[in-house]
């Protein structure tokens, strides 16, 4: 048996698979917030009780005794800051807390867009990056700043509490914003611009490796043998690419939830300074391209909560089928745009509105409108010499076969919907799987486990590529019309 173990945001899951990597059972508990003076915080401690009491609830109830290898996955940049004795010294701050946003000006006067994408592969300096909160602490919460012993991410955190070992998986330390990605180091000058020595971090370590095994303590909450072994496992996205088997240049997974997410592999040498978001991989000294346009399910959630309230998704789909192509425009910046462009002051737009349009064309308009930002990331991934083969669609904007279609139709590359929908969670199982030797490679588990229940396949038009033009001139329209005070 393989638990794969998935850290999320609004979830923590937890799936046992067997050997031949069928899902056995799956559980989640939600994550609770505080949320107080426009913070996100939540209380590490009680996140590892939480995912303990998830995993020996799992356990009792298939009645499972025995398991080789739980891997982690998860969330990113969620910042645990840990006193001297390894306690946490308060509660740990989300990737979604904003807090840092002055701090985010003053490192951006200290080093160049160039030099900070020369060495951490992030094209733009944003509040999420851990770097920009500890900067933040020392400004604003200098007992604390004095204090650390240890600054952790979420996922290493739970690393050390089922294991006493503090490691740095490389491919979420890609995150932190004080990591040479190429030099696989931590970043002295930006240590020392938001004061804390290396010494207060952990070892690194390269993804998906065993970091130890469970402490006494930690297997008796869960009910397992204290022999178990523990993966560090790699970051949420790298999880579903591994749980779909888009292992080559050239494939993409593309998961279409609150944010749209693109994860597509480099060729190496990774190119530099592209104005893709690039990461370290979740193989040794590989390279991961990410770009992320937080304007994507969140968009059509908007239209839908706002203008067909009634309505929900299924039914959209249902009324786009079949209806008449249009000339309706939508740019999806609700709340500005990241790749490629990265213009915070991107605006949400419909042109082209006329009488004979109703709430179902403005509906498509938002979905082609999401499809039109995966088509200009999808270019720039081929500029840099990874043009997309195929598109593997997870997460929620999965369910619509509509909208897939759509995406193929509008970047001329198939999509292919998998069987599991928990990709993330099969991609950790897959991981422990081939960590502990029960196949030779991910590309060899990937042949027994990964299956594909829908291909859709492009139906390029004249009609399309024309508006695509438009959207694309659109957009640099509305950059004038910022322009005027």
């Amino acid at each position: 048996m393989y638990i794969g173990v998935d850290l999320g945001s609004t979830n923590i899951k937890a799936a046992v698979y067997d050997g031949d990597l069928r899902r056995v059972a799956l559980k989640s508990r939600s994550v609770r917030y505080i949320r107080e003076n426009g913070f996100v915080e939540f209380d590490a401690g009680t996140y590892y009780l939480e995912l303990t009491e998830l995993l020996a609830e799992l356990l009792e109830e298939n009645g499972i005794r025995q398991v080789r290898q739980i891997a982690l996955t998860g969330q990113a940049e969620s910042l645990v800051v840990l006193d001297h004795r390894g306690e946490p010294l308060m509660n740990a701050i989300s990737w979604m807390d904003e807090r840092s946003a002055e701090e985010c000006r003053i490192l951006s006067r200290r080093f160049s867009p160039e030099v900070c994408e020369a060495v951490t592969g992030q094209p733009a300096v944003l509040p999420t990056w851990p770097a920009t909160k500890i900067l933040w602490l020392k400004r604003n919460r200098p007992e604390i700043h004095e204090n650390a012993g240890c600054y952790m991410l979420l996922k290493d955190y739970i690393a050390y509490r089922l294991t006493g070992r503090k490691r740095a998986d490389m491919s979420i330390a890609t995150f932190s914003f004080y990591f040479d990605i190429y030099r696989k180091t931590y970043w002295k000058e930006m240590l020392d611009a938001i004061g804390i020595g290396e010494h207060q971090l952990p070892e690194l370590c390269e993804p998906c490796t065993v970091v130890g095994t469970l402490l006494p303590e930690a297997a008796a909450r869960m009910g397992l043998n204290p022999g178990t072994t523990v993966n560090t496992g790699t970051l949420d996205h790298f999880s579903g690419m591994i749980g779909t088997g888009s292992l080559r240049p050239g494939d993409i997974t593309l998961s279409v939830g609150t944010v749209m997410a693109m994860t597509a592999m480099t060729r190496e040498p990774a190119p530099r300074n592209t104005g893709i978001a690039m990461h370290y991989g979740f193989l040794p000294d590989t390279h991961v391209m990410i770009p992320v346009a937080e304007s994507g399910g969140v968009s059509l959630e908007w239209f839908r909560r706002t203008c067909m309230p009634q309505a929900d998704y299924a039914g959209i789909d249902e009324a786009l089928n079949g209806r008449a192509p249009n000339d309706l425009l939508f740019l999806p910046y609700l709340v500005g745009t990241n790749a490629p462009e990265f213009d915070v002051g991107a605006t949400g737009v419909f042109w082209g509105l006329r009488a004979e349009h109703d709430a179902v064309d403005m509906a498509g308009a938002v979905m082609e409108g999401v499809a039109f930002v995966l088509r200009k990331n999808c270019a720039r991934i081929a500029a840099c010499g990874a043009a997309p083969t195929a598109i593997v669609a997870i997460g929620g904007g999965a369910k619509s076969t509509v909208w897939c279609q759509m995406q193929a139709d509008i970047t001329g590359v198939p999509v292919l919907i998998p069987e599991e929908k928990e990709a993330a969670c099969l991609g950790a199982a897959m991981i422990a799987a081939v960590s502990g030797g029960r196949f030779e490679s991910y590309e060899e588990a990937a042949q027994v486990c990964v299956k594909i229940r829908c291909r859709l396949d492009p139906n390029p038009s004249e009609h399309l590529r024309r508006k695509y033009r438009r959207f694309c001139a659109l957009y640099q329209s509305s950059l004038a019309l910022n322009d005027i005070s």
